[in-house]
């Protein structure tokens, strides 16, 4: 048994896997040695774990993790993958963006695809020919009616929702299907031009805010919501094939 450990913008998510599949994932907004030690009770079968972060440190959560007893990998821009990357600054990438790719390739066997990540941030990433290409960021649903809300005087702060309605007929459906509709289009925008030069792209959606948007987007969609976990897990195991002495 592998843990995987993703620290994001909002919360620190940890997932249990066993032979690649996702187990028991749980979040936290800190996690602390109690939290390490839980999970070492519960599954003692656990080995070794790896610890990802977009923007955070991740030596803290590891020596929590090394504590408890496992074998821990710190993920950085230098960690071997199991695919290409063609990204022109690897050192900046998001190690959760390669390890959505890694998901895709691996995982799903697509070697040809557009992932839509859709957290604090949407990322629209391109694969091609199992080589991450790179993509394009944009904020997230949450952040978007946040940002409503935060910088304007009086607009109400809103939720993601599933209604879809071709105009609001009140101020509030009118933010939530300006930010739905308005993310939609903007999916089907790159959706359109990525296939004008492959026609051949699956369509990969994950994120926690995913759902919202599988009904809207009028393709065919692969949604994989443990997607981040399941690349993880491949780097982890990828690299204890390789390289015993990472941990």
């Amino acid at each position: 048994m592998n843990l995987v450990v993703d620290i994001g913008n909002s919360l620190i998510k940890t997932a249990v896997m066993d032979g690649g599949e996702t187990v028991d994932v749980r979040r936290y907004e800190i996690f602390e040695r109690e939290d390490a030690m839980a999970l070492a009770a519960e599954y003692p079968s656990l080995e070794r774990a790896i610890v990802a972060s977009t923007g955070q440190d991740t030596a803290r959560v590891a020596a929590i993790l090394r504590e408890a007893g496992l074998r821990v990998l710190e993920m950085s821009h230098s960690t071997a993958v199991p695919i290409g990357n063609g990204y022109r600054t690897p050192q900046t990438l998001g190690v959760d963006r390669l390890a959505a790719a890694v998901g895709a390739v691996c995982v799903m066997g697509c070697r040809d695809c557009v992932i839509v990540d859709f957290g604090t941030a949407i990322t629209i990433d391109l694969v091609e020919g199992g080589v991450f290409r790179g993509g394009n960021i944009s904020p997230g649903v949450r952040t978007r009616f946040r940002a409503l809300h935060d910088y304007t005087e009086r607009l109400p702060e809103c939720e993601p929702t599933e209604v879809q309605l071709a105009i609001g007929g009140t101020t509030r459906e009118a933010i939530e299907q300006g930010v739905m509709q308005g993310i939609t289009h903007e999916i089907e925008g790159y959706i359109r031009d990525f296939m004008q030069s492959n026609a051949k792209l699956s369509l990969i959606f994950t994120g926690g805010d995913a759902k919202y948007f599988v009904k809207r987007i009028k393709n065919a969609i692969f949604a994989k919501c443990d997607l981040v976990f399941c690349g993880l897990n491949t780097i982890l195991e990828y690299n204890a094939s390789i390289e015993e002495d990472i941990f």
